[in-house]
Formats: structure tokens, sequence, C-alpha cells
């Protein structure tokens, strides 16, 4: 049976609060295996990890820098204040491989090379049963292209490292290793079952075209044959300074837009980050020329609501009471409910009870529909049962 143990601290030196949480995470050596680690980008985040690692010595650790806070059992903790929280599993038969690598020229051979290196860390030759997966916001799809050609469509879930204001101030961290452009991963064997509800939770509008111009792979240049922005300004109304620059950010958390998968199980949402001077938009993800894209919408008490909606989806779909709930929850969101996000908080207390769960807010978020097919998003929330 999975153990798990949730641990959260505010205190203002960063080694202190590392270890704060890890005491209040900490559980039997034999049954604390993975600690899922987040804390403020305001940190000194080796000290943060140092902290973790005089507790937990024995513990493979893995986590990035979460947008302003994480929610716990303890509430929502940040705001103003730094913040670390943690959450352990494990249990005495299963085992996991942590790996990190630096970007390099080429994602998809650095997820390759992660895949073997995690799996020689479990001293394993064989794919895991599921796996997390943290990167930078920049090549997450090509990461996990590489690292699914060497161990197949494994479910997984996790989330892209985020600062508090789009600066580039993330970290992303494997055992004391910290990165600020990368991949990290956790291979989990012989563990009990998982399962990740993924959600865009906005609805479709009747705005919809096709992609006729992409400039690499994520900035949108066109669609029907029109600039971006400007066919975004004729859909909703909204004026040229809405659009211009990170304006576009802030305008399009309550209105993204949004690719469908190949079966339509899944609305992955594409947030347009940037509007650019030529009318090109830039998006948090990749995209493919000759696709549909479709406007969504979603009130800001939609993005409140939707986050009960989508746990109590997935504790219905389970046979069993979960061990632990680990809830990426999109920064972009976070952003919007603003001031209102105790009420996400308290939603969480409501609906996991006595299940420990930690919530980390972040720059892109993965997570996989009922065929295994793995997926990265915007704006999106990837709920976890463990």
């Amino acid at each position: 049976m999975l153990k798990s143990k949730v641990g959260y601290s505010s205190l203002d030196d960063a080694k202190a609060a590392g270890k704060e949480a890890a005491l209040m995470a900490k559980g039997s050596e034999s049954e604390t295996k993975l600690a899922y680690v987040y804390c403020s980008c305001a940190f000194d985040v080796k000290e943060v990890l140092h902290g973790v690692a005089e507790v937990l010595p024995t513990c493979s650790l893995v986590g990035n820098t979460s947008f302003t806070g994480v929610v716990t059992p303890g509430g929502y903790i940040g705001g103003d204040t730094p913040f670390v929280g943690i959450m352990t599993v494990g249990s005495e038969e299963m085992s996991v491989g942590t790996a990190i690598v630096e970007a390099s020229d080429c994602a998809y051979s650095a997820g390759v090379k992660l895949a073997h290196d995690a799996m020689s860390a479990a001293g394993k030759d064989v794919a895991p049963k599921y796996f997390y997966m943290v990167a930078s916001p920049k090549e997450e799809e090509d990461y996990l292209k590489g690292i699914s050609s060497v161990i197949g469509r494994i479910p997984f879930f996790g989330g892209s490292a985020a600062d508090n204001s789009i600066a580039g101030e993330w970290s992303l961290y494997e055992g004391e290793t910290v990165i600020s452009d990368g991949c990290a991963v956790a291979f989990v064997y012989d563990a009990p079952d998982m399962d990740n509800k993924f959600s865009d939770a906005y609805k479709e509008t009747d705005d919809y075209g096709v992609i006729t111009k992409v400039e690499g792979k994520r900035v949108l240049m066109e669609i029907d044959g029109k600039p971006a922005c400007e066919k975004y300004m004729e859909w909703t109304g909204c004026s040229k300074e809405d659009v211009s620059g990170g304006n576009l950010l802030v305008t399009t958390i309550t209105s993204p837009l949004g690719v469908k998968d190949r079966l339509g199980d899944l609305t992955a949402i594409r947030h347009p980050m940037n509007g650019n001077e030529d009318g090109s938009m830039n998006i948090g993800n990749n995209l493919a020329e000759k696709t549909c894209i479709i406007r969504m919408e979603a009130t800001i008490d939609e993005l409140i609501s939707s986050v009960e909606t989508t746990l109590q989806e997935l504790l219905d779909g389970l046979d069993h009471k979960p061990s632990a709930l680990h809830l990426v929850h999109c920064g972009g969101r976070r952003a919007g409910i603003g001031d209102r996000i105790g009420e996400v908080a308290d939603i969480v207390a409501k609906v996991a009870g006595d299940i420990p769960y930690i919530m980390e807010f972040t720059f892109g978020e993965y997570g996989f529909v009922s065929d295994e097919n793995n997926t990265c998003g915007g704006l999106m929330l990837s709920f976890t049962a463990l």
C-alpha cells in the first residue's frame, strides 16, 4: 500500500524552510521513496534542497519552483511569502529512478538520454509503470517524444517550472542538482496504480479556423489566412491594445485557444503568450499547420468551480480511495483567479478530505487520456490520484 505525507513551510530562511517542510513530510525510510518538492523562486533553491536532503537523505527528490505558492492541507501557502511544499510517497515494494538533463541543441536526444539515465538509476532495463516529468517551459513536447521513443506510451503527469513574473527565474531540480533550462523525470516501478484527469475545463465557442501558417513550432502567424491577432480581434471584439505584447496573455486567460486530439477526447489549450507587431502570437505549446484551432471560454467563477468538478470526476472514476493526490494547476489560471485563490484551497480541502495532497502552479501541464496518449498543454488542470 502506498504511503504519503505532506509538509510545508513559510520560514524566511531557505534551508530552514526546506528542513521544516521535509520533517512534516517524513515517513519511515522504507516507505519514503520519492519526494515532490515545490518552492518559491525567491529562495536560494539549492539551500532549500540542502535542507530537504538533510532530513530525507535516502529519498529521491524531484520538483520545481511554483508560480506564487502551493496548496496543501495547511491551505494556500505563498503570495508575498516564500514557501516550500513537499509530498512524499512510497511503499516497501516501490522503486524510483530519477534523472535530469540540461537543455541542448536537440531536446529529443536529451529525452532519450533522460529515459536511459532514469532506468539506470532505478536499476532497471524496462519501462516504468508511470513517470513524472518537469521541464522548463519551452520544449516539453520534444523531451516527451525522446522519452517515449525509449519506453513507449507510458502514462505520465507533471508540469513546467514557473516563476512569479514570467521572467525566466524558474528552476527545476533532481536530487540537489538545480537547472533553469532542461528536463527532469522520476520513473516509478512496482507501485500501486495511478490515474490522471487531464482537463481543459473551458467551453468551446463557435469561433474556429484552420491554422494556415506557423513559424517554428510556437509562433502562430495566421488563422484562415489572416494574421492571428486580427482573427482573434474579429472573434472577440477586443482591441488592438488587448492583443499587443504581454497584454495578450492576460486577455486570453478567460478566452484562450484550443486544439482537439485525434479522437476528440481532449482539447489541449494553447495559451497565447505575446502579441507581436506583425499580428502573430507566441503560443505556450507546439502547433501544426492545417489543423483546426478553437476559441475557448470560461469565467473566473468557472475557473474556480472547475477545480471541484475535475477533482470529483477523478475520484468518482476510481474503484477505491487513493493514497495521495498530486494536483497540477496552471499558473495562468491561478493569475486570473487572483485574490480568490483561497476559494480553490477550500474546495480542494473539502473534496480531498483526509487524502494527502499537494497542488503546484505551473507554466505548462502534462497528462494523459484513456488511450494513454500523453499530452502537453497550457491553462490546464492535471490531477493525479496515486
